[in-house]
């Protein structure tokens, strides 16, 4: 069982940046692909980001290669999404997610095993 809370959320101007972090539980988080998806008000729930278990191997949706960085650090069951160059359409209620026994998470959400709580970003204009 893996539990997962994010945290770094906020109100961040056009262009601007912020950091979002997700902290699991559990002995086996080094063993999971992790990932990040958002859902922006009356859109679905879309992939954004993932990384492999070893930090080696990273894979972006097109809409935020070059901006947005994902990370993690396996000693402090953290995982991190580095959001730069922020747009108003970035913004969305951002999710952690982990899935077992997969190189990367996928980017349908239907195979995803574990769903942090979510945690809201906002970018004014």
């Amino acid at each position: 069982q893996v539990q997962l809370v994010e945290s770094g959320g906020g109100l961040v101007q056009a262009g601007g940046s912020l950091r979002l972090s997700c902290a699991a539980s559990g002995r086996t988080f080094s063993t999971y692909a992790m990932g990040w998806f958002r859902q922006a008000p009356g859109k679905e729930r879309e992939f954004v980001a993932t990384i492999n278990w070893s930090g080696g191997i990273t894979y972006y949706a097109d809409s935020v290669k070059g901006r947005f960085t994902i990370s993690r650090d396996n000693a402090k069951n953290t995982v991190y999404l580095q959001m730069n160059s922020l747009k108003p359409e970035d913004m969305a209620v951002y999710y952690c997610a982990a899935q077992r026994n997969a190189v990367r998470v996928s980017t349908n959400k239907r195979d995803i095993n574990y769903w942090g709580q979510g945690t809201q970003v906002t970018v004014s204009s």
